[in-house]
C-alpha cells in the first residue's frame, strides 16, 4: 500500500508553494500519497498507485513503472481539451470533472501551478475564490 512517506519529497517541495498561496488550503495525508483540501473538498492529490489499481490508469501510463500521480478537478468544459492528447494528462475515471497528471522531470511546473490554481477554484466557495485571484502571482 503506499502511504504519504512514497511522493518523493522533490514532488512536495514542488507541490506545497503552490498549494499554500491559496485561502484556507490545508495538506494532510490521504488513504494513499499527499491532498490539499479547501475545507472538506479536495483540490489536488498526489500518489504513487496501488499496483492493484493500476487498471484505473491508461495503458501507457504503467509501461515506464512507478509512478507519481496527481489528481485535480478541472472546469468540466475544458476536461476534453486537456486530456485529448495525452500524457502526461488522463481523464481519471472517478467523477465527472476529474483529471490526472504523470509527474516527473518532465512536469512544467507553470501549468500545473494554473491547474492547481483552477482546481481550487472549481472547489472553494466563491469569497475564496476571490481571494485567491487577488494573491495569484500573475495579477
Amino acid at each position: 500500500m503506499s502511504g504519504p512517506g512514497d511522493v518523493p519529497p522533490e514532488i512536495l517541495d514542488e507541490l506545497r508553494p503552490i498549494c499554500r498561496r491559496l485561502p484556507e488550503a490545508c495538506e494532510e495525508p490521504a488513504w494513499i500519497g499527499v491532498r490539499w483540501r479547501i475545507r472538506t473538498r479536495t483540490f489536488a492529490h498526489v500518489y504513487t498507485p496501488r499496483q492493484e489499481r493500476h487498471s484505473a490508469y491508461p495503458r501507457h501510463l504503467v509501461a515506464g513503472g512507478a509512478l507519481i500521480l496527481m489528481t485535480f478537478r478541472v472546469p468540466a468544459n475544458d476536461l476534453l481539451g486537456l486530456t485529448a492528447n495525452g500524457f502526461p494528462f488522463f481523464r481519471a475515471e472517478w467523477g465527472r470533472n476529474v483529471a490526472g497528471a504523470v509527474l516527473g522531470d518532465h512536469t512544467d511546473w507553470t501549468e500545473i501551478a494554473e491547474l492547481i490554481t483552477d482546481s481550487y477554484c472549481e472547489m472553494a466557495p466563491k469569497f475564496l475564490v476571490a481571494r485567491a485571484a487577488l494573491s495569484s502571482p500573475t495579477s
